[in-house]
This record gives C-alpha cells, structure tokens and sequence, in this order.
C-alpha cells in the first residue's frame, strides 16, 4: 500500500480518483495471486494427470459452464448498474437478486442431470458432471461480488478470491501428494466455489452487517427478469460458442484432444484478467459520468475502449511469441500438440477485450435488446464452422474459429446492427488512434510523477 500512497502524494488525485486507484490496485493484485497459484498448480495437475485424464476435467467443466448462464439469467451486469444507480435500496436489490437466482440455479441444476443423463453415456463422466453442477448453487451470493463493485471496493472481493484460491490450492496439492484419482480434483475444483461464497458472507457481514435487512420486492423482480431477459439469450449464444469447442472436440476427437487443447486455452485465457479487471472498475464510473454529462461519458469511454484494446494487443503478442518454450517448459513434451493452439489462442483476448468492452457499454446505454442478434450470429458461425473444420484440421481449426468468431461478434456486427453502429467506430477509432492518446497520457503521468 505504500507504492499507492506514493502514487496518491505524486499525482495530486482527488479522493474519487484515489478510490480508482485503490480499487485497480486490489483488483489486480487479486488476479496476480490467482493467476500465478492457478497456474502453477493447474500445471502440476495437467502433468499429473496426462492428456486423456486432463481432458475429461475440462471437458466436465465446460460441459456445465453451457447451462451456467441459465442460472445467472444474465442478472450480474444489470445488478452491477441498478447498484451503481442506487434507483433502489441495496438491502432491496440483493434480496430480490438471491431469490431469483437461487430460483433459476436449482431449475438450471436440474436441468443439466436431465440433459447428462440423456446425453453421456459414461457413469463415471456422468457423475462428475452432476458433482461440479453443484456449482451453480453457491455461485448465486456472486450478488455480493457485484455489490463492491457497484461501490468500487474490490478489496473486499479480493480477499475472498485470494483465500478460495489458497485454500482451493492447498486442497490440490495434498491430492497430487496423495495421488489421487481423477475424481477429487473435480470435488476440490467444485469446493473452490463453496469456499468464495463463505468468503462472500464473511465480507459482507463485516462491511455491510446483517442479511436480515435483504428484502425480496415482486415489483423489482420482474423490472430485473424484464431487463436481463435479452442477456439470457445473448449470455447463452456467447457460453456456447465459448465452451462448445471443448464438447465438440470430446465428441468429434477424444478426451486427450480436450486436454491439448485446454492447456493452449486456459494460457491464453489468463490473460483476460486484464481487460475483465479494467471492465469491472471502470463500469459503476461510466455509469455515474453517462448521468453528470454526455461529453464525459463519451470521453471516459473512448479512453476505457482505447486501454482495453492495446494492453491487451501488447500482451497477446509476446505470449504468441513465447508459446513454444512455455508450453515445453511449464507442461512438458506431452503437451507439444499445445504449442499452435496457444500461437492461434494468445490473440483470443484481443477480441474478447473489444467483445466485454462492448457488452458493458451497451448495457451502460441500455441498447441491450439488440445484443442477442450478435451473439446469436457468433453463437451460429462457432458450431457450423467447428463442425466444419474440426474434421479437417482438428483443434487448431476450433483455435482460429475462436478468435473469428470474437471478432465477428464484438467489432464486425457493431457495423451491422444500426444502434451499435457508434461503437464500431468509437472501437474503430481505438484501433487506429488510441495507442497515441494512451501514449501522450503516460508521458504527462511520468511528468507528474517526477
């Protein structure tokens, strides 16, 4: 904390600013320490367990993660900008938001042993799926998670996040020193979520009090269902073609396929903590400049597109550089058909940058009805092309459809679809002139700073 308090004393920042600061701080600070712990420790369980083994697990996790929208019912953002507009009181929102989601998640529960149970044929795949799906269930207190964001206090979601990674971590390491199967690696990574929902609790109640003051209003629960209703769709067309990959290739190829190509993913995927941790500070802030003045939101959003963009451009470049030696050198040999995944896969978070910018303005400026026709458009080019191309060039055809269909989705359709015309070209814009506004913005900081 005292680099910040240097940073605070140098740059003269107002008291809102410092809370910025503070809060990008915690933010990245949570995403270091899970990063660095999950990698690690995903590294020593990919090697453990093998390609084959590695692929069932990530072939369970993404199997459940395309029903998780459902339990969500894309409420997060929408709760995130209610909280931040404060129309409402807090006790008000998060108690409607905890029924509705604990109504949603037990129906998505479920549903997925319905559709496994028609669909898997494997007991032991069948079971583990079920296992994880308990999931959804403790995900639901992920409303006190948007709550500190609404309020820009990521410290308090961070120590939660540090401590399900610790404890989750510890959990992981006495199985890999005990040798055990494949199936407590699926409890541990199901517990993990237990684990920060107790740590939800504990920060709530020690910020904010008693849960007794949470309040459910009939009213405020179908204005909720009525605003995340288009984000169901939407949410469900981006987890398909996010996450079908991996079922598709299981189906198509074989569960070490899975663990080749989840390795080269979830590299790439690391590096999307950078534009989710600017998403996630930067959004409540739009929110309250879109209601002070047009001019400001419309500056504050052209400088929040144009960070988003190249922070992540410089990043993805120079993991696709390093791919091979990070792959021979993290996970070993076993996993050298990683290394073209991980050259195609490091430019994912470029777009998926420009696709999440994209979605938080467009709930900000509530044109979100129009989004599910781009993410439908995305959710239909990921499954025909996958089914076309994994045939032929397996998964590093699924890799490159990835990344068109970001692209697609979350620059492309913006041109299309007349309401998101303005984004395109303010995205547009970030791509051709933002590296030149952020670089003018460091030189003027590095002077403040002298």
């Amino acid at each position: 904390m005292k680099l910040i308090n240097n940073i605070y004393s140098k740059l003269s920042l107002s008291t809102n600013k410092k809370k910025v600061v503070k809060n990008i701080y915690w933010a990245v600070l949570g995403k270091v320490v899970n990063i660095v712990s999950g990698l690690l420790v995903g590294i020593f369980i990919a090697r453990y367990l093998g390609p084959d083994q590695y692929g069932i697990m990530n072939y369970v996790v993404s199997f459940v993660t395309l029903f998780n929208v459902l339990a969500t019912f894309g409420f997060d953002n929408i709760e995130i900008r209610e909280l931040s507009r404060k129309e409402f009181s807090v006790e008000k929102i998060l108690g409607t938001a905890i029924v509705l989601r604990l109504f949603f998640a037990t129906t998505t529960f479920l549903l997925v042993v319905i559709t496994a149970s028609i669909f898997e044929t494997d007991s032991f795949t069948f079971w583990m799926i079920i296992i994880y799906a308990l999931s959804l269930i403790f995900q639901t207190l992920n409303i006190i998670r948007n709550y500190f964001t609404s309020i820009v206090l990521n410290e308090y979601v961070v120590k939660s996040e540090i401590a399900r990674t610790v404890f989750g971590g510890v959990i992981k390491v006495i199985l890999l020193l005990l040798h055990a199967p494949l199936k407590y690696f699926i409890i541990a990574l199901t517990f993990d979520f237990f684990i920060i929902c107790l740590g939800y609790i504990i920060s709530y109640k020690k910020k904010k009090g008693s849960f007794h003051e949470w309040s459910f209003d009939k009213k405020l629960a179908f204005y909720q269902i009525k605003e995340s209703f288009p984000l169901l769709f939407s949410g469900a067309a981006i987890i398909i073609y996010q996450k079908i990959d991996q079922v598709m290739i299981k189906n198509m190829i074989d569960e070490s396929s899975v663990g080749q190509y989840a390795v080269g993913a979830k590299l790439a995927e690391f590096l999307m903590f950078i534009p989710m941790v600017i998403s996630q500070t930067i959004s409540p802030l739009l929110v309250r400049a879109r209601e002070r003045s047009q001019e400001e939101y419309e500056k504050k959003r052209q400088s929040f597109l144009d960070i988003i963009f190249w922070s992540t451009f410089v990043f993805s470049l120079i993991l696709s550089l390093l791919a091979k030696p990070v792959i021979l050198m993290l996970y070993g040999s076993a996993y050298a058909d990683a290394i073209p995944v991980l050259q195609i896969m490091s430019w994912k978070a470029v777009f998926s940058a420009m696709f999440s910018s994209s979605g938080q303005i467009i709930i900000i400026q509530r044109i979100q009805k129009l989004a599910v026709f781009r993410n439908l458009i995305g959710c239909a080019f990921s499954v025909l092309m996958n089914l076309f191309l994994i045939p032929i060039y397996g998964i590093l055809g699924s890799a490159a459809i990835s990344i068109i269909t970001l692209f697609l989705t979350g620059f492309l359709s913006h041109l299309i679809i007349k309401p998101y015309r303005e984004i395109f070209f303010v995205q547009s814009n970030s791509i051709f002139s933002g590296f030149f506004r952020i670089k003018n913005l460091m030189f003027q900081t590095l002077k403040k700073l002298k």
